[in-house]
């Protein structure tokens, strides 16, 4: 409600229990994601594919109107991120959205380090959109995790059709540069296009 009550964006909300969603959606949340698993990770606590597909079925179920954006792990090795992403799908889900900023360590800082920390990113959401185009599925693919100004025009390249970001502007610690750095953000794609 507070999201709304400042911005005529449409809200998205996530979780990991599908019956928190339902007040969300009452109080005008327009899109729900099963996701942002990274935290629970230093918990020690990964979900399974099994897992994920249940909260998926019974989102559906409760909110079947609603568009469904589901977060494929990165700790799936890759070939088996594209064959769930497809199941995914067929279960209904609206938009698939991929991660990867976790499991990538770069080595280097500046340019360099940018580009290692979206290869897990890049790499499933070109799996994933090759992996549709074959097959004739239509459904957008959300690349997220360990993007930057740099990295998101090669995101789109690979296949991309929306993008999201949260540490790269979470880090800062004021207003004033986050926005600056989510109009760099729009800029570096619009400017790559």
């Amino acid at each position: 409600e507070a999201a709304i009550n400042i911005s005529d964006l449409p809200i998205c909300v996530s979780a990991v229990k599908p019956k928190l969603f339902v007040e969300a959606v009452r109080a005008g949340a327009l899109l729900l994601e099963i996701g942002n698993y990274d935290s629970f990770y230093d918990q020690g606590i990964k979900f399974s594919v099994e897992e994920i597909i249940v909260m998926t079925k019974e989102t559906k179920d409760l909110l079947p109107e609603i568009p469904l954006s589901v977060t494929v792990p990165h700790y799936i090795p890759l070939d088996r991120q594209v064959d769930f992403a497809t199941r995914l799908i067929n279960e209904g889900v609206d938009i698939i959205q991929t991660e990867g900023g976790r499991s990538s360590h770069p080595n280097y800082s500046g340019i360099q380090g940018l580009f290692e920390k979206a290869v897990p990113t890049l790499a499933a959401t070109s799996s994933i959109f090759k992996e549709f185009s074959k097959n004739n599925i239509k459904n957008p693919i959300m690349s997220a995790s360990g993007l930057s100004r740099v990295t998101c025009p090669l995101a789109i390249a690979c296949g991309a059709s929306a993008l999201g970001v949260g540490s790269v502007v979470n880090k800062l610690d004021n207003a004033v540069a986050m926005i600056a750095e989510i109009r760099g953000l729009k800029e570096s794609i619009e400017n790559s296009s």
